[in-house]
């Protein structure tokens, strides 16, 4: 089976989707739970509240889907809330999330200066040489749109950074599993290129 992208009503869909066509991948959008068992890659994007995305995830039975996903090495892409909700919970009305990267969502702090949402464009720094950067240049602008960001449990599952008021995950992986903070279908050639590296990964 080709790319699943995993529509669980939040949001942010059909831009994934145009990046998708774009790059020519072969996806499908899938809402069941077994659809996903033989998909070669799996997206999972998102936009909104965390909690009621992990409500809707139980509901339909697609939690338990992306855990045993991830445990089986499928390779995953977790996009903004789709980041956001694959640690251990989300301060945004302090939900269970899905428990694959060890730490949770906070909340920005409120500071002055700094509004909430953190909005627009903001430059990235990534580990030198991970292969989710590939040809894309150190302090490339992506696109970000956020009230709460990834805080690992310990700062080896970090793969990029970016500065809002401090420095904070804008990128993270664990084994088969990498996720971005930021929103690279929005983020231009630089997001285009993020989502072509994740579809290439492995192909020979």
């Amino acid at each position: 089976m080709s790319t699943v992208v995993v529509d669980y009503d939040a949001g942010n869909l059909r831009s994934v989707q145009t990046a998708l066509e774009h790059l020519g991948a072969d996806y499908t959008v899938e809402r069941e739970p077994a659809a996903l068992k033989d998909a070669t890659r799996i997206v999972f994007p998102g936009v909104g509240d965390g909690a009621h995305a992990m409500s809707v995830l139980r509901t339909r039975g697609l939690d338990r889907a992306m855990q045993e996903q991830f445990a089986a090495g499928v390779p995953i892409l977790g996009i903004c809330v789709g980041c956001q909700i694959v640690f251990d919970m989300t301060e945004e009305q302090n939900a269970v999330s899905l428990g694959l990267i060890p730490g949770r969502a906070a909340r920005f702090p409120e500071r002055p200066g700094m509004k909430i949402p953190h909005m627009g464009w903001n430059t990235v720094r990534y580990t030198d040489g991970h292969w989710l950067f590939t040809g894309v240049p150190q302090d490339a602008s992506f696109y970000f749109v956020h009230s709460y960001y990834p805080l690992p449990q310990s700062d080896k599952y970090t793969i990029a950074l970016c500065d809002y008021g401090f420095p904070f995950a804008a990128a993270v992986e664990r084994d088969n599993l990498v996720a971005t903070q930021f929103h690279p279908e929005k983020s231009g050639e630089a997001g285009l290129q993020v989502l072509r590296n994740f579809l290439q990964r492995g192909v020979s």
